[in-house]
């Protein structure tokens, strides 16, 4: 058979609730707000960057980069 709870016990169960619920969308709002997330990206890519394997793109990129405009020079003077 059911129990009858007292109207101040669902009270308290609700507010609780509602306790649990505003910490777990502050929590949210914090992790997904948009300038934490820029910077955490930020973060990463520099890391990413100083790595062994980041340096060695971005080497290989530089190189490419100055064989293009060095390609695009002696074209231009012809």
């Amino acid at each position: 058979m059911a129990t009858q709870r007292d109207a101040a016990v669902i009270q308290a169960e609700i507010e609780t609730a509602r306790d649990k619920l505003a910490l777990s969308v502050d929590q949210l709002t914090d992790r997904l707000a948009p300038a934490r997330l820029v910077e955490e990206a930020k973060g990463n890519l520099k890391q990413k960057a100083m790595s062994p394997a980041g340096k060695a793109v971005l080497g290989g990129a530089g190189v490419l980069l100055a064989l293009l405009i060095v390609r695009n020079l002696r074209k231009s003077r012809r």
